[in-house]
């Protein structure tokens, strides 16, 4: 089982660095890395300054702890763990990232977007309801699939998106990103949990709601309600 992950990792991994290499969303390097580093006597290129390259080690391109499972003891049953230019500084500019995700039976990763980051997704353990809907010009339709240990689910960059388990057991799963960074938007955290507050006759108008239905979210979204 572990060699069939490592595989499986493998392959997420160099599927999103071919993807970044062919139609990466962040800019091109221009030379051979850029560590990030928070000196702020250093080059600044795409959001970060670059460590010196004579200091560069390969400490700068590694981390750990994948292997270890994320805690789903929240209100969605689900937990990310993020590899990102945060987590290792060599990745700045090079247009890539991972995550990996867990799922307590029923635990969701709640409809969300990236808005600079194409998510290629494979399943390593449970069962998962995917899908993404697609823009206004496309009619918002909806694809959606469930997946199984092995299958690979792309969500194109920008599209709103979910992840449900929707089996009896824990699911894992591992997503590469076509972005250093790519940022995360969850729909319902923004819509009714922004700072400040969206006015509720705005979007009780939008969600065709009662505007106390709207307040009630509001307050549930904007508290410590996590």
């Amino acid at each position: 089982m572990e060699r069939f992950v490592r595989f499986l990792v493998a392959k997420v991994i160099l599927l999103a660095l071919a993807s970044s290499f062919v139609t990466c969303y962040d800019p091109s390097p221009l030379q051979d890395f850029c560590v990030a580093v928070d000196d702020v006597n250093g080059v600044f290129v795409n959001g970060k300054f670059c460590k010196d390259p004579k200091y560069v080690k390969a400490e700068d391109f590694f981390t750990s702890g994948l292997n270890i499972a994320g805690n789903t003891m929240n209100r969605v049953g689900s937990n990310v763990t993020n590899v990102n230019v945060d987590k290792i500084p060599g990745l700045n500019t090079l247009g890539v990232s991972l995550v990996r995700i867990d799922f307590a039976p029923g635990g969701q990763n709640p409809p969300h977007t990236h808005p600079r980051a194409t998510e290629i997704l494979v399943l390593v353990e449970g069962t998962l309801l995917v899908g993404f809907v697609s823009s206004n010009q496309d009619n918002n339709r909806l694809f959606s699939k469930v997946l199984y240990p092995g299958d690979v689910f792309v969500f194109p960059i920008g599209m709103i998106h979910f992840q449900v388990n929707v089996g009896r057991t824990n699911a894992v799963a591992f997503a590469g990103l076509g972005s250093q960074n790519p940022g995360t938007i969850t729909i319902a955290d923004a819509v009714f949990g922004s700072k400040p507050l969206i006015m509720p006759e705005i979007l009780a108008k939008a969600f065709q709601l009662d505007v106390n239905v709207v307040r009630f979210l509001e307050a549930r979204f904007s508290s410590n309600y996590k």
